[in-house]
């Protein structure tokens, strides 16, 4: 047990954080012969598998709505609220809104320490009053595994909504955090990693995507995700198919986190990275010269990964400007281009 928490989170779980999301294509499946009701407001639903849902009010204000949760990323309670707060706050800032109410959402194992589960919901408020949102109650109940996440409500005016569906042929893509907590989470439980490495990843992940919403709010960007669970080349083709268009990655701009590349190189490859790429399977192909632990490392499942951007060539350098004044490693790894019939994603080196 980490000597630091009485009570250490990593202990009740095989695997947490975003990793835990059931497959894609599962979840297509599934979702698919499902009947819901349709109404003209509704300007974003289950259909281009979007971050969240969208109802529009009237011509001035529409709600953006989402939920998410999931087991523990790290020991520490109070991080782990951090991190959960953030994340679920992650895909309404995709979609440029406002965080406006919260409700929090808990399980927690019968006779584990209260304390801790009180550290959860202090780390997720932090995150909560940092992106100014209010919160209304929740729901708690007895599990086996802990869990926390938020339910979120926010408001965007129509015209600046960002969704998956807007990236168009000629665009740059932006993407405002380093990919690999996936594999140094792994790497944490199994010792491998360096406090360098793990305290970049808990830092990444525990950072807001606000200010990254409001940039897209002021150059009115249409398109973009946000990089989780099925990993930066899942997220990206979800986006070029709600998009029907196709892109190339440059492999070696692409920010990874302190070791990730050393850390795939000695094996340490969580088993989610090869479901994340058997989802994609020949939708993606790779220049010869792309390493490896390069290839790897886009099917990492992220946890409160960073924002993808689909943004014109025109404002590209301006937005990327901005962005670093928040997201230092924030960075063009690729361009959008037409589908021609298939939605696919090339891999170059640059």
């Amino acid at each position: 047990m980490n000597e630091e928490y009485s009570y250490d989170l990593l202990a009740t779980v095989k695997e947490g954080g975003c990793s835990a999301k059931l497959p894609a294509d599962k979840l297509s499946e599934l979702l698919s012969d499902i009947p819901m009701l349709k109404d003209a407001n509704i300007m974003v639903d289950i259909e281009t598998h979007d971050d969240a849902g969208v109802y529009r009010l009237n011509d001035d204000v529409a709600l953006i709505v989402t939920t998410d949760f999931f087991p523990p990323v790290c020991s520490s309670p109070l991080m782990f609220g951090r991190i959960a707060a953030a994340n679920s706050l992650s895909d309404v800032y995709a979609m440029g809104g406002v965080p406006l109410l919260v409700l929090n959402l808990n399980m927690f194992p019968s006779g584990a320490p209260l304390e801790a589960l009180r550290d959860i919901l202090l780390g997720g408020q932090e995150k909560i009053n940092e992106a100014g949102a209010f919160v209304m109650g929740g729901h708690t109940i007895e599990d086996a595994t802990p869990k926390y996440g938020l339910a979120v409500v926010c408001t965007v005016s129509p015209e600046k909504l960002v969704t998956n569906s807007g990236a168009r042929p000629g665009d740059v893509l932006i993407l405002t955090k380093p990919i690999g907590t996936g594999v140094l989470i792994a790497a944490h439980r199994m010792g491998l990693d360096t406090p360098e490495g793990y305290k970049e990843a808990l830092d990444s992940m525990s950072r807001l995507n606000n200010d990254a919403a409001e940039v897209m709010r002021n150059y009115n960007i249409k398109g973009a995700t946000d990089i989780t669970g099925f990993g930066l080349a899942g997220h990206l083709i979800k986006m070029l198919e709600a998009s029907d268009c196709s892109a190339e990655l440059y492999a070696e701009e692409i920010p990874l986190i302190c070791g990730v590349e050393e850390l795939l190189s000695d094996g340490c490859v969580p088993g989610t990275t090869f479901r994340n790429k058997n989802f994609v399977g020949d939708r993606i192909t790779f220049a010869p010269s792309i390493s490896v632990e390069r290839r790897l490392s886009l099917f990492d499942a992220q946890t409160s990964g960073g924002i993808l951007m689909s943004v014109p060539e025109s404002i590209s350098s301006e937005v990327l400007t901005k962005l670093r004044e928040k997201y230092p490693v924030s960075s063009i790894i690729g361009k959008v281009s037409k589908s021609n019939g298939t939605n696919r994603i090339k891999v170059s080196r640059k």
